[in-house]
């Protein structure tokens, strides 16, 4: 078995981590991220160009080379990803989902990822079709899917989509997935029921090609577990750097090696004193630091946000100035699931806001192990 894989909105690379963990035979086909950078560019001129060039690398250095003349921002997230995962030949990662030809690698792909922001809908008729998501980043998934004819896919997003526009936005994307020819089940999965000490609820849609007949045989993963770590368990106080690793079956390992966290993370006067706040007249939180599961991480994480809001440790008894911390850019992706064979090779900056936009790696290799549990990923004849 070996499972040719795709991804869009890719990020730092969270279901291939969750393969890489679990030891699976497979090819990175392409992977696709703008790292944010914002963009403006007249799209249908632009992908009309694309989509008559006449091949993949004319296509992908075309969009290359429209990015370099309109942004001088780096793609951060690329920069990871590729430290990460070198099968991944640069001449196969793509700049921009709107103006990647999916039809270039139309039923070279079993597994599929990808998430996008929550957009409205509101304008969207009640007979709502693919076309009529035009223009949302929801529609540049639905559209490759549709193109790239996979077998399976893993749609990721937040929660609240469900109930997003009044439950428009839920009901338009359900449909468009019934009109691209999938089956498919969703459910709402938290981190901390499998395996990682963070309370962090995602929607995961998982669609297989309706031909194949295999979406009674997928069921998702049920609630796996009591939690053996709490976050200091991740705490590089209690493990040091490279001592976070997985055994041949993808769980995590810790050993009891005590590192020391460099003194930069510890909180200045000026920021104790802001970030052990209870609030404003007319914004009150509750302080709260050393949670045994971390609140969810955010991307603006590295911006310290208060102790209602951000995870914050202390490691000698008390939460008094010059004990409390915040977390390490290691500890932030630790608690995504990504082990310390994980290369950061970007500044903390843009380390915490890759961490806090990935998928918690633990939660894919749950519905992963479900998925080949099908049979969907095997020959004929294996």
């Amino acid at each position: 078995m070996k499972i040719k894989l795709a991804t869009v909105f890719s990020g730092i690379g969270a279901i291939e981590f969750a393969i890489k963990r679990l030891k699976l035979d497979h090819e990175i086909v392409f992977a696709c991220d703008n790292g944010e950078r914002d963009v403006t560019y007249d799209i249908e001129k632009e992908r009309e160009i694309v989509r008559n060039l006449n091949s993949i690398d004319e296509k992908r250095k075309y969009v290359d080379n429209l990015y370099s003349s309109i942004t001088s921002s780096k793609n951060y997230v690329e920069q990871s990803y590729l430290a990460n995962y070198p099968q991944c030949s640069k001449n196969r990662y793509f700049q921009d989902v709107v103006l990647l030809d999916g039809r270039d690698f139309r039923n070279q792909v079993d597994l599929f990822v990808g998430g996008s922001p929550c957009q409205s809908f509101s304008s969207v008729g009640f007979q709502a079709g693919l076309e009529d998501t035009r223009g949302t980043l929801f529609y540049e998934f639905a559209r490759l899917v549709q193109e790239i004819n996979p077998k399976v896919f893993i749609y990721e997003n937040v929660r609240n989509l469900l109930n997003h526009d009044k439950g428009n936005t839920w009901r338009v994307i359900k449909q468009v997935f019934d009109e691209l020819g999938y089956d498919y089940k969703f459910d709402v999965l938290n981190a901390a029921d499998y395996g990682i000490p963070q309370t962090r609820r995602r929607l995961f849609v998982v669609g297989f090609r309706r031909d194949l007949n295999l979406n009674d045989e997928f069921e998702f993963p049920p609630i796996q577990r009591q939690l053996h770590f709490t976050m200091k368990d991740f705490s590089i106080n209690y493990c040091a750097e490279g001592h976070m690793t997985s055994n041949n079956a993808g769980e995590i390992q810790l050993d009891n090696v005590p590192g020391i966290p460099d003194a930069k993370y510890t909180l200045s006067q000026k920021l104790y004193n802001y970030v052990m706040k209870t609030g404003t007249k007319t914004f009150v939180q509750k302080v709260e630091i050393n949670k045994d599961i971390a609140r969810t991480l955010l991307k603006t994480m590295g911006n310290r946000h208060r102790a209602g809001v951000d995870n914050y440790l202390s490691f000698d008894g008390t939460e008094n100035l010059g004990s409390v911390r915040m977390l390490t850019e290691r500890e932030a992706h630790r608690l995504m699931g990504f082990t310390d064979d994980y290369k950061i090779v970007v500044s903390r900056a843009q380390a915490y806001k890759q961490a806090g936009n990935s998928i918690v790696v633990d939660v894919l290799i749950a519905i992963l192990r479900n998925i080949i549990d099908t049979g969907v990923f095997e020959e004929e004849g294996e």
